[in-house]
């Protein structure tokens, strides 16, 4: 377990203010979290690398091409238009 001097340093470095309870608390989580990499230390390293779950590689569609929504249906639900275009705030 981690000591209540190495939070308090922590905390010093991170320029955090921790109360008494706080300190005890994180000192508890940062254990926890060191206890994950220990277990990460077990892992084999001489596992093949796993990328993607099936072998499809580069699987490509043909583009089609469709004839475009007429202006107006494309209009219907903006919320402002002008002169047949999306009319949105003025930035500048």
């Amino acid at each position: 377990m981690i000591d209540e001097e190495t939070v308090k340093h922590v905390s010093w470095l991170a320029r955090i203010h921790l109360e008494e309870e706080e300190i005890k608390e994180l000192g508890e989580e940062l254990s926890k979290i060191l206890e994950y990499f220990s277990v990460l230390d077990e892992v084999q390293e001489d596992v093949e690398p796993l990328y993607h779950v099936n072998e499809l590689k580069n699987v490509f569609r043909e583009d089609e091409t469709e004839e475009p929504l007429p202006r107006e249906e494309v209009l219907r639900n903006a919320p402002k238009k002008e002169n047949g275009y999306f009319k949105g705030p003025r930035i500048v």
